[in-house]
């Protein structure tokens, strides 16, 4: 073999895999090429214009800058206006609303556990598993990602750590994760904790292939940060934006907030860059499909590149993110792909990128970007993006949504939260071409385009309402899988139901195993009254000891099947919910 041919060989499938063409014998065919590994990082709350390299003036991002400017990157690449629907059309390449996601929290941010994940597609092609994070998406069996194809799962519970999810007290610094299912005290800040393990999981065998998904919690709230990462920030001016040139930002923009904000993100750009950095000192930069992007726009006002709105909107500068691919020697460093994408897309195109066929089961929603991000002449048909959130247990039609096709954009942006909506709604359209900051509404002037985009925006909804009604997801209850189970307000359902303790609510559950179940509940209210349990017509009732915030409950016989699980402490004063209860199966 000659030296042109294996350096030619070495370049088409990695220098990792030199050694092997070396060893082939004369006159045998060559092994296939290795599949990529494949590095997902995404930011928690980070929007469009937190970045150094999107004109922000202030924030200091420099690795993610460079790691931009070595990606081809997208024009236009939409997500979800808040976290789980994002997460929940990352990990599917489906619409969040076929996958029973609707919102972030009281039991609406689950995943149906028989979604297949992009995990669950590479794991049978060979690839090693991991997320190191925030994953959102179910904190009970079957929905954590160690049910959903995740060899190695380092995460926290619920939408943040600090929330009902989490043990009292938790904090951003040495946190209480999850490792494969039990809980684990850990050392350090959460992104530097999480980096950490991505680090380990990739070192464990760099010769892969593998999948890594590097879900970052920051900058999401809490704002917390360290003293060190804050330093830079604290002489901060607030940013009001150049004259004439996109929305105008709040006349009072908290300083102190965007300080600490701009602090998580320059940390998490720092650990980007570590594992950046590992790659390349364990030579496999080149054979790692890199893809970086974030979950939604920013959740305080701050310089969001002239977009329109924030986090929960489904304007601008909620939906459109950052979205960067970087794959050397395949991708062309500095390309713009111009057509709108979406986080629907990223399964159908890392599937494309590894050679790994979707399962014929799976109907996907999303399109493989791969010859766009390669810049090869593709028929690309022009298609209709959708995307919608507001809060409550069922989608409803009409509310706060955004249909984004090649040139315009329909906006009904009101009615997030659940007040009625009016009897004939405002629908906004924007020509993105001309019009990419949503400046000009020119729905008067062309109402056949708002007519047409409303039909195809209500002919969507129908669709993905008919994959399974908005039918909420289960906690299994009795699985081998997890006994212990500890159900939390972050999964709690009902009218009543809030985070605050006096509010009410039940965990939608199936009975895996029937049999005599073990309850603990944990409750921020003390003496007088009873603690209460009751499923599926069957109740239990013990006294609460004096001084107590927690009280068990021994003996409860669970039947097979589906039920609403309720745990709440009776008092003079009216009822209050149990904070968290601990459900152990007797074996």
């Amino acid at each position: 073999m000659s030296r042109l041919l294996i350096i030619k060989m070495a370049r088409a499938i990695g220098l990792a895999a030199l050694g092997q063409v070396l060893a082939i014998p004369s006159g045998a065919e060559p092994p296939p090429p290795r599949r990529p590994n494949v590095l997902l990082i995404l930011a928690d709350d980070q929007g469009y214009g937190d970045l150094g390299f999107h004109g922000n003036p202030q924030i200091r991002t420099p690795r993610i800058d460079a790691l931009a400017r070595e990606s081809v990157r997208f024009r236009s690449f939409y997500v979800s206006p808040v976290c789980s629907p994002t997460r929940s059309s990352l990990m599917t390449g489906r619409y969040n609303y076929r996958t029973g996601v609707v919102d972030t929290f009281r039991g609406r941010s689950m995943m149906h556990p028989d979604e297949v994940t992009l995990a669950e597609m590479l794991r049978p092609a060979g690839y090693r598993t991991g997320i190191f994070g925030k994953w959102h998406l179910g904190d009970n069996a079957p929905l954590r990602p160690i049910d959903q194809g995740f060899q190695e799962a380092l995460v926290h519970r619920g939408g943040g750590i600090g929330q009902v999810s989490d043990p009292p007290g938790n904090s951003y610094f040495n946190p209480i994760l999850e490792h494969n299912g039990r809980e684990e005290k850990s050392r350090g800040y959460c992104s530097d904790v999480f980096a950490d393990a991505a680090i380990r999981f990739i070192e464990a065998d760099p010769a892969g292939p593998f999948f890594a998904y590097l879900a970052f919690n920051a900058p999401h709230e809490p704002l917390q940060v360290s003293d060190d990462d804050l330093k830079p920030y604290l002489g901060l001016v607030p940013y009001r934006g150049e004259p004439g040139v996109g929305h105008s930002l709040p006349a009072t923009i908290p300083v102190e907030t965007t300080a600490k904000v701009y602090a998580m993100v320059s940390n998490l750009d720092r650990n980007v860059g570590r594992v950046l950095d590992r790659l390349d000192a364990l030579g496999i930069a080149r054979d790692t499909i890199v893809v970086f992007l974030t979950d939604n726009g920013p959740q305080q006002p701050r310089y969001v590149a002239g977009m329109l709105d924030r986090k929960g909107s489904v304007h601008e500068g909620g939906i459109r993110v950052p979205c960067f691919i970087r794959w050397p020697g395949t991708l062309e460093p500095g390309r713009v792909v111009e057509q709108a994408a979406a986080h629907i897309d990223l399964t159908p195109t890392l599937l494309e990128a590894c050679a790994v066929a979707k399962p014929d089961s799976v109907a996907l929603d999303g399109r493989n970007l791969l010859p766009l991000l390669k810049g090869q002449p593709v028929d690309w048909p022009d298609r209709t993006l959708y995307f919608q959130w507001h809060r409550g247990d069922v989608p409803e039609l009409h509310r706060a949504f955004a249909a984004r096709s090649g040139r315009y954009k329909l906006v009904q942006p009101r009615s997030v939260e659940p007040i009625p909506l009016p009897a004939s709604p405002h629908y906004e359209l924007y020509d993105m071409l001309a019009d990419p900051l949503e400046m000009t509404d020119i729905a008067e002037k062309h109402p056949d385009v708002v007519a047409s985009m409303l039909r195809g925006y209500e002919g969507w909804f129908r669709d993905v309402r008919s994959t399974r009604d908005f039918a909420p997801p289960r906690i299994h209850l009795g699985s081998p899988a997890e006994n212990p189970a500890t159900l939390t307000r972050q999964d709690w359902r009902g009218e009543a139901t809030a985070w605050e303790p006096g509010t009410l609510g039940g965990w939608e559950v199936e009975v895996v195993r029937p049999g005599r179940y073990d309850l603990e509940l944990i409750y921020a209210f003390g003496p007088p009254g009873l603690a209460h349990v009751e499923l599926s017509g069957v109740s239990a009732a013990a006294e609460l000891a004096p001084g107590s915030r927690s009280c068990r409950i021994e003996g409860f016989e669970f039947k097979a099947g589906p039920g609403t699980l309720r745990a709440w402490i009776g008092r003079p004063g009216g009822d209050v919910g149990a904070y968290q209860l601990i459900v152990h199966r007797r074996e």
